[in-house]
């Protein structure tokens, strides 16, 4: 390969390491190049780009983009699961595992995970994970169902206050005709104002005491 056709996979491989968060790492010797195609196929669906890599060339990759948990995992041939921002990571960790388990030539090495380096044995039970979409609706209802009950306990009281007005209407109603709006009326009634006492002026005044 050409100093510049290294240059340029350098450059490549540092871009997905610095823009994948999540990664696994494979040793794929012994696969061929369907079945390898096979399973690349199969991690797009998912949201990952599948690299065979040359070692020497992705630890300099690494080097470049601070991925210093990869440089553990480069030894032998090597073959990287990019996953992307938007891809599925337990979707792509069974997806390694199913091929793991049907070639039983594919060895899964290890990873990262949102940044942290993970083991073979970490990524065997991400793969055992439900699917993302599965996880996000658990969370979420682990979170609202909470919030429901504290609603539910604050609505109750409203909900028994109503329940004794309509009670108290339907006595009301029962007892008669215009009970109701009697209650009502009289409840509404405001007491007619008393006539305010005239007041006398400072002119009227000083009159009267002149007369007198």
């Amino acid at each position: 390969m050409k100093k510049a056709d290294k240059e340029r996979v350098v450059e490549q491989l540092t871009e997905y390491l610095r823009g994948s968060q999540t990664l696994i790492v494979a040793d794929y010797r012994g696969l061929t190049m369907p079945q390898i195609d096979e399973l690349r196929g199969r991690l797009i669906e998912h949201g990952a780009r599948f690299a065979v890599v040359k070692n020497t060339l992705t630890r300099r990759a690494a080097e470049a983009a601070g991925a210093d948990a990869v440089l553990a995992l480069l030894e032998g041939p090597s073959a990287i699961a990019f996953v992307e921002s938007d891809g599925d990571p337990v979707a792509v960790a069974k997806a390694l595992a199913d091929a793991a388990r049907t070639t039983r030539i594919l060895t899964i090495r290890g990873g990262v995970l949102e940044g942290r380096a993970i083991e073979a044995s970490d990524i065997e039970e991400l793969a055992k994970l439900p699917p993302v979409d599965i996880l996000r609706s658990q969370v979420l209802g682990t979170v609202i169902g909470p919030l429901t009950g504290i609603l539910a306990i604050f609505t109750a009281p409203l909900q028994d206050l109503y329940g004794l007005i309509d009670a108290r209407i339907e006595q009301l109603e029962a007892q008669g005709g215009g009970a109701v709006e009697e209650e009502r009326s009289d409840e509404d009634a405001t007491p007619a104002a008393e006539p305010e006492p005239e007041e006398t002026s400072t002119e009227e005044a000083t009159t009267t005491q002149e007369e007198e």
